[in-house]
């Protein structure tokens, strides 16, 4: 079956463990059923001579568009610019420390052949903590684009690091727009909004990276603030209404605000993944 070309969206930093950047890229070229037409990697800032090392290595391997920015501006602003500059209508995201199953995209890819009304594809991710086989935690969505659609009114419904989406569906809706720590979500909401078709796979397209503190650290003035404002920014658009607003705010105050750290850890495990 031949399916469309694509590319891959991923950016990396001066911050970024070089062992764990060569991990994510090798799972998404030599690991992968199928290789992307293009890498589109955003290096967002000076980084060290290790990180350049890697992105020399793998532009040997695969056909990869490189464009650096001078000073580090972020997560959101990197994925803007590396969308825009993308060759394909398909653009599967990265993260630079994650790793992708051998076959992530060949499944997305038959996705978007399947149904042609499909606007992204992401999947459910697990989570672990040193050694790749230490899985700690499975994040799941729900799959159908309705079904989607009504969870996104209380939480993000896709997993951000497993997503492929149409440019064109991205670009209508704004494209990546910097929003601390919700630049995803936001996106989302936009796309819902220009009545865009959401899909996810039931399987498990990403191993993420995380920290044995990660959930803890989800927390904080600044994390509320810009979770608080997005829910107000769903109430004005009319995707929920006042009361689900409420509940919304109310929820992430006492998660994000009055939880100590350990606790809200605890909380958010049990709450957000299984």
């Amino acid at each position: 079956m031949k399916y469309q070309p694509f590319s891959v969206a991923i950016s990396v930093y001066r911050s970024d463990n070089p062992v764990f950047f060569d991990r994510a890229l090798e799972s998404i070229t030599v690991k992968q059923t199928i290789m992307p037409s293009e890498i589109v990697l955003v290096v967002d800032g000076p980084v060290p001579n290790e990180i350049d090392e890697i992105i020399h290595k793998y532009s040997l391997i695969c056909v990869m568009k490189i464009i650096r920015l001078e000073k580090n501006h972020g997560l959101g602003n990197a994925l803007k610019i590396a969308t825009e500059n993308s060759t394909y209508e398909l653009i599967a995201r990265m993260d630079s420390d994650d790793i992708s199953v051998f076959n992530r995209f060949e499944q997305q890819l038959k996705c978007f052949y399947d149904n042609e009304d499909i606007d992204i594809v992401g999947g459910n991710i697990t989570e672990f903590v040193g050694e790749e086989s230490n899985i700690v935690a499975t994040r799941s969505v729900p799959t159908s684009n309705d079904a989607i659609r009504e969870y996104m009114k209380k939480r993000c419904a896709m997993n951000h690091v497993s997503v492929m989406f149409k440019k064109t569906a991205i670009m209508k809706a704004g494209g990546y727009l910097d929003w601390y720590f919700n630049e995803d979500y936001y996106l989302w909401i936009r796309m819902c909004l220009n009545g865009c078709c959401f899909f996810n796979t039931n399987t498990i397209l990403v191993n993420v990276r995380t920290g044995k503190d990660m959930y803890a650290r989800r927390g904080g003035l600044k994390y509320y603030r810009s979770e608080k404002k997005l829910q107000k920014f769903m109430w004005e658009k009319k995707i929920i209404g006042f009361p689900r607003y409420c509940i919304n705010v109310f929820e992430r105050f006492v998660i994000q605000i009055l939880l100590p750290n350990r606790i809200r850890g605890f909380v958010f495990k049990k709450i957000a993944r299984r």
